[in-house]
């Protein structure tokens, strides 16, 4: 199916959805200026500096790091947590709150990403679900307490060696503490956070398992598939429509739709028939 046709029944469902569900991969952040990491070489060609130490994404997102060397496992986290910070949520963001307000939807979100742009661009707390947690938050490594708290802290990293010049501690024992964030072989990830985001999403859907939803699938990958499967999930079992924009990998079983494209295109597409539909109303 065309680009064009998929979009316009998109804006349809849309219209007469009564909840909206947004689920996001890496791929979503990319319009807005950020890596996706595909691969070695999409890894080293955003970091270039963990060539020179030959190693890949895999083993500089490892927690082991905060134990054996902090500085150098916040090398890579502070990096990205100022990336993140100094990176605005691009215009796909806002086109998806706008339909929600026009149509008076009732909406969540599911992303594996952990950048914190959904709440960076308004959407509610309370409605996000992170699956993988976020770089926003810390918890203690030890850890000596089950609390997780709000980074409020610069991390100055050295770029030329990968390593941080302020290491975060726990305000209860004093130990290092590290991100909010599940990593590579991570068996010490605190999961509270999370927890209580994924008993959301289940009361939301508890609420509309009546109901018509549309699913709304951006860049999520098949490399790390947890995104792509819940989408897929939701369209066989809880009576969604899901159309998914993946510019690599669209392809999803009908009746379900795929936009072959990048996410911030997609989403204007879909926004194209929506105004031309106001318009003729």
């Amino acid at each position: 199916m065309k680009l064009q046709e998929a979009s316009r029944i998109a804006a349809q469902k849309l219209k007469s959805a009564q909840a909206l569900i947004i689920t996001s991969g890496a791929g979503m952040g990319v319009d807005s200026g950020l890596p996706d990491f595909r691969g070695n070489k999409g890894f080293w060609k955003a970091y270039p500096m963990y060539e020179r130490l030959g190693l890949n994404f895999f083993e500089a997102a490892n927690p082991a790091h905060f134990i054996r060397d902090p500085a150098f496992g916040w090398g890579f986290y502070g990096h990205r947590a100022g990336l993140y910070s100094n990176t605005h949520p691009h215009e796909g963001f806002y086109l998806l709150r706008q339909w929600i307000d026009r149509y008076n939807l009732d909406y969540f979100v599911v992303t594996s990403n952990v950048d914190g742009h959904y709440q960076k661009a308004g959407f509610a707390e309370e409605k996000v679900f992170e699956i993988h947690g976020s770089i926003g938050y810390l918890q203690c490594t030890r850890p000596c307490t089950g609390d997780i708290w709000p980074c409020t802290e610069t991390i100055p990293v050295n770029q030329e060696n990968m390593r941080a010049e302020h290491i975060p501690r726990c305000p209860q024992c004093g130990a290092v503490a590290r991100p909010n964030i599940l990593m590579f072989g991570d068996y010490f990830w605190n999961d509270g956070r999370t927890a209580q985001q994924e008993r959301n999403f289940k009361s939301f859907l508890k609420l509309h398992s009546q109901n018509p939803l549309v699913v709304i699938e951006t860049g999520a990958g098949t490399a790390v598939p947890t995104i792509r499967r819940l989408s897929e999930h939701l369209g066989s079992y809880c009576q969604a429509t899901v159309f998914r924009i993946n510019p690599r990998e669209p392809y999803i079983a009908p009746p379900h739709f795929s936009l072959a494209c990048n996410a911030l295109e997609g989403l204007r597409l879909i926004d194209a028939f929506i105004q031309e539909e106001l318009a003729i109303d």
